[in-house]
C-alpha cells in the first residue's frame, strides 16, 4: 500500500523543536538534538509540522508501505541507537500500544547480539520513563457550568492576596507574586476577571524551579500560566486558550519564560501562533532560562 510519510533532512534539522507540538499525534521528538519519526504508526502524513520548521528539514513522501510491522520498524530503530529506541517504545507505551510495545521488546531480545547497545537498559528505561500524568484529564469549565455542580478545589479559580510592601514582615524571607489560582493552561479559565487587561507570564513547568528568584523577577505583577509543549497532551486545547486571553481577555503582553531544552521552543511558537490566529499584535517577550536558573537571552 501507499502510505505518505514525513521524511527528516538530518543535515538541515537544527534541533529547534518547532516541529514538536505541532506534531498532534506525538510521532515526532527530540533525540540527540535533531528531529526524529520515533513512530511512523502514528504519522498520518498530514504534515501538520511542516510549516513551523525555520530550516524547511521535513517534507511528506509518498512510500510503498506493508501494513504496520513493528519488526521492521524496529529494524530501522535500532540503526539510529539506543536513545532513538527508548523514545520510539515509550511513545508506543504512552499511546497504549501494548501488544506492539512487546513486539519491540521481543525484537531486541531476540538480536541483542548484533546490537551496540544493552537491551536491558532500554527496557528498564521505557519503564521508568512512562508518564503518569497521561492518566488524568483535564478538568473541562462546561461541567461546571450547572447549577450545583462541584468544582474541584484545585481547578476552582479565585484570586490570592499577595501582601503588599507596607504589610512585608521584617524578615529576608521571600513572599509569593503568584495571584490567583489555578496556573496550568488546561486548568484556566480565560474569562476570569484577573486576566482582563493582564500583563501574562507563560512559564515552562520547569522554569519556576529552576529560576532561584523566579517570583521576584518573572512573576511579580503578572499574571500565571504553566505549560510543557513536550509531555503535556491536547496541545490544541492550549491553543485555543491562550487565543481567547489574547483577544477575549485583552491581555497587554506575553512574556514566555522558556528552558533552553530544543523541545521548549513548542512553547514560544505555540504563543505566536495564539496572537496571530488571535488578530491582535501585542508585544511578546522571550526569556530563555539555562538549566542552572541563568538567563541565557532575552528578545
Amino acid at each position: 500500500m501507499i502510505r505518505e510519510i514525513v521524511q527528516i533532512d538530518e543535515e538541515k534539522c537544527n534541533g529547534c523543536g518547532n516541529c514538536i507540538p505541532n506534531c498532534h499525534e506525538g510521532a515526532l521528538q527530540i533525540v540527540d538534538g535533531k528531529a526524529v519519526l520515533v513512530s511512523d504508526l502514528m504519522c498520518d502524513g498530514l504534515g501538520a509540522c511542516l510549516g513551523y520548521c525555520p530550516e524547511g528539514a521535513l517534507s511528506i513522501e509518498k512510500v510503498e508501505a506493508q501494513p504496520y510491522n513493528e519488526t521492521i520498524v524496529m529494524k530501522e530503530m535500532v540503526l539510529k541507537g539506543k536513545n532513538v529506541v527508548i523514545a520510539h517504545l515509550t511513545h508506543l507505551k504512552e499511546h497504549g500500544e501494548n501488544e506492539y510495545l512487546k513486539e519491540g521488546v521481543r525484537y531486541l531480545w531476540e538480536n541483542k547480539d548484533s546490537l551496540d547497545f544493552n537491551p536491558a537498559e532500554v527496557v528498564e528505561k521505557v519503564h521508568n520513563l512512562n508518564p503518569v500524568a497521561q492518566t488524568f484529564r483535564p478538568v473541562q469549565a462546561a461541567a461546571h457550568a450547572h447549577a450545583g455542580a462541584h468544582v474541584c478545589p484545585g481547578s476552582a479559580s479565585r484570586e490570592l492576596v499577595v501582601p503588599s510592601a507596607v504589610a512585608a514582615p521584617t524578615s529576608a524571607r521571600a513572599q509569593s507574586a503568584l495571584t490567583h489560582w489555578p496556573v496550568q493552561l488546561h486548568l484556566i479559565n480565560p474569562a476570569a476577571e484577573y486576566f482582563q487587561g493582564a500583563d501574562l507570564l507563560v512559564a515552562a513547568d520547569c522554569a519556576a524551579f529552576t529560576a532561584p528568584n523566579f517570583h521576584e523577577d518573572f512573576l511579580k505583577n503578572k499574571k500565571l500560566v504553566i505549560a510543557c509543549p513536550k509531555l503535556d497532551h491536547g496541545l490544541d486545547s492550549y491553543l485555543q486558550k491562550l487565543i481567547a486571553l489574547i483577544r477575549d481577555s485583552r491581555v497587554k503582553s506575553i512574556t514566555v519564560l522558556r528552558m533552553e531544552v530544543p523541545c521548549c521552543g513548542g512553547l514560544i511558537q505555540m504563543v505566536r501562533d495564539a496572537a496571530e490566529k488571535a488578530g491582535r499584535q501585542i508585544p511578546i517577550k522571550e526569556v530563555m532560562l539555562g538549566i542552572k536558573g541563568e538567563v541565557l537571552f532575552e528578545r
